[in-house]
């Protein structure tokens, strides 16, 4: 029993910060710039996104209830459609966590630079910044699952100090101008909607965060859910609240033109050299996020490697409970991903992290919408086909299509190509 209990280290506080800081990472910080083209109408792609990422948070939520289970997605997909089924909703996934870490890492780099200019001044020293990052994480998350989690608490709360900074302070510097035209992209309306949610629904990733680690979560039938509504419910209050405060004070020109759009913004509002307090949150940010994301890209492999779709190794924990293996190789695959594509140069590199991200994660928000509905329709698990399970599987399912086919034929094709590389992986596994 003490063995069970010192396994199961992670309590609801952590659970919330998992979730949070999973999603609080680079893209709020970043974003609003890439969606300053769009003026003011971005606003709805936020709240467009927010329903979107309460929608699976919720059928998340209910799915670990009843499938309290290490792999998240993984486990709901498998256990409803199969191990084929399941390989590939966790291969996306794991895919993604590389580009995504590989992405959160050069934004750490970034804003690590406005205190260090010599690192935003060459690509060789921005990536070794970046690299030294991941790889210190990669050894905290490896040494101790609970050392990792007391470490995602902290920076969680500090990370969320300035964006409540600026949103707050920014209500008494709002220019309603500001927001006209409304639309200020040569886009329709609906074009405009729908392109700003896909880039929106970036910076909400993590809403899984909770249901990944579920072996070492204190009663994860109840923490998980509760942890997984707060944490989401309190990243989409700040986001929309910040964005709403931001694009007040901020012309769309100002924004766009801006690299560190939150620190220009507390310097209007608070005088100059505020905005590096708002850059060293930033910074906060994004290692807080890379810390939960490391943390959590040695449980999917571990997952599948226990399940005989993956090489054994990758289902070893260490003494501690860490599955100090998969954090390891999937930091050699990020590393190799970040040395690979260097010539991009800053700005083209996190370009093509973010696209890579974006695409190969949907599946796995896909696999669980399926899942829940699957259950609903055949009243398995204690599941009902009631109003309620019907229109919250639709909405999943319309809203991952939507943002899958939003993101544009080239990132359609790539993600395609990346979750069916990983068929001929697991039927080599399979005849092992």
């Amino acid at each position: 029993m003490n063995s069970l209990q010192n396994t199961r280290s992670l309590g609801l506080i952590t659970v919330i910060s998992l979730v949070a800081g999973g999603m609080i990472g680079s893209g709020i910080f970043t974003l609003p710039s890439t969606l300053a083209k769009f003026g003011g109408i971005s606003l709805l792609g936020w709240v467009i996104a927010a329903i979107g990422a309460w929608v699976l948070a919720h059928l998340m939520s209910a799915l670990s209830k009843v499938i309290p289970e290490t792999g998240g997605s993984y486990a709901y997909t498998k256990a409803a459609f199969g191990e084929l089924a399941g390989f590939i909703v966790a291969w996306g996934f794991w895919l993604s966590i590389w580009s995504t870490n590989a992405a959160i890492a050069l934004t750490f780099s970034g804003y690590f630079g406005v205190f260090f200019p010599e690192v935003s001044q060459s690509s060789w020293f921005s990536v070794t910044v970046a690299l030294s990052a991941i790889w210190g994480l990669s050894i905290l998350n490896s040494l101790s699952i609970r050392s990792s989690g007391n470490l995602q608490v902290v920076t969680t709360a500090l990370k969320i100090l300035p964006i409540l900074l600026v949103a707050f302070g920014g209500l008494f510097f709002i220019d309603l101008d500001n927001f006209i035209p409304f639309n200020t992209s040569e886009e329709s309306s609906f074009q405009a909607i729908t392109s700003s949610s896909v880039l929106c629904f970036y910076a909400f990733m993590g809403i899984e965060a909770a249901t990944i680690p579920a072996g070492n979560i204190k009663d994860p039938e109840k923490t998980i859910s509760k942890g997984t509504k707060i944490g989401v419910s309190l990243v989409i209050f700040l986001y929309l609240f910040s964005s709403f405060s931001l694009f007040g004070v901020l012309s769309p020109t100002e924004v766009a033109q801006s690299q560190a759009p939150f620190s220009d913004a507390a310097n209007l509002i608070f005088g100059i050299n505020t905005g590096y307090f708002v850059a060293a949150g930033a910074c906060l940010a994004s290692f807080g996020a890379l810390n939960g994301w490391i943390l959590l890209q040695g449980q999917i492999p571990y997952s599948m490697a226990k399940d005989g779709l993956l090489p054994k190794a990758l289902a070893y924990k260490n003494p501690t409970g860490a599955p100090s293996v998969g954090v390891i190789v999937s930091s050699v695959f990020i590393s190799i991903l970040l040395l690979f594509n260097i010539s991009k140069g800053f700005s083209g590199l996190y370009e093509f992290m973010v696209l890579l991200t974006t695409t190969t994660s949907l599946a796995f928000y896909f696999g669980a919408v399926l899942a829940y509905g699957y259950f609903s329709f055949t009243r398995q698990l204690g599941f009902k086909w009631t109003f309620g399970s019907i229109l919250y599987t639709f909405l999943g399912l319309g809203f991952s299509a939507w943002i899958f086919l939003g993101a544009g034929l080239d990132a359609l094709i790539l993600g395609v190509l990346a979750l069916l590389f990983g068929i001929p992986i697991f039927w080599l596994s399979k005849r092992k």
